[in-house]
């Protein structure tokens, strides 16, 4: 690397620095309003846009069985790892969140609007909040609901969201197809040609090329292995 470009990296400013200056543009208003700046910018493949979306959802998913308990924040601490010294602006986002009298499905609009055109950052977000309504141990109703209405409201197809579901819930006969996103019984070269553009898909090089933030890859660890396991599922069983 030329030393023009090591300089132009030192220069680029961190994760936590550019989330510092969003929010000090909407100090003291809402988190809306955050969420305006971040789509005035057009933050599509940003990792600010996908962090800030993340911490406000999961602020909101976490009152969606009625209460907020410590063991939530503490999983959605560790799920979301960050320095200690940038934990007043993660608490921020997470306190106007709560605040807010806006429901879960207006957050789901607004992150929708900011990835209209990248989909399958959608199911980014979606996967992700499944680990943090999952870290109590608890699949409970109304947060599986929530989830269930967030993939209507980005678009997103059955198949896509019937893949992180089981990948969440469970690995049964039917879930090793819908993980591959195919119909029980595909042929095998479908099934072969689909496993290896899943793989390519949700590799962690492709996740941080689509603005997940470095520590959050590890989401592609499960999802990668989730889909190695159906797809061994399916070739027991099919002899492909």
């Amino acid at each position: 690397m030329s030393e023009a470009s090591l300089q132009s990296t030192a220069q680029q400013p961190s994760l936590w620095e550019r989330i510092a200056a969003a929010l000090e543009t909407v100090r003291e208003r809402t988190i809306g309003a955050l969420f305006d700046a971040i789509a005035n910018a057009k933050a599509n493949r940003d990792e600010v846009a996908f962090s800030v979306a993340l911490i406000a959802l999961s602020a909101k998913m976490a009152r969606a069985d009625g209460a907020v308990t410590d063991n939530e924040i503490a999983a959605f601490q560790q799920f979301f790892q960050y320095p200690e010294s940038e934990a007043p602006k993660v608490r921020m986002i997470y306190q106007l969140a709560q605040q807010d009298v806006a429901g879960f499905d207006h957050y789901i609009d607004r992150v929708a609007r900011i990835f209209h055109d990248e989909p399958v950052v959608l199911e980014d977000v979606l996967d992700c909040l499944f680990h943090v309504a999952l870290a109590d141990g608890v699949a409970h109703p109304d947060e599986l609901a929530l989830l269930e209405n967030a993939a209507r409201r980005f678009g997103m197809s059955a198949s896509a969201y019937g893949r992180i579901r089981c990948a969440h819930l469970g690995l049964g006969d039917e879930c090793a197809y819908s993980i591959l996103g195919l119909e029980p019984g595909a042929p095998s070269d479908q099934v072969r040609a689909r496993y290896r553009d899943l793989m390519r898909e949700h590799h962690p090089d492709a996740l941080i090329g689509r603005g997940v933030p470095a520590n959050l890859v590890r989401i592609a660890e499960n999802r990668t292995a989730a889909i190695n396991a159906a797809y061994e599922k399916i070739r027991a069983g099919a002899r492909i």
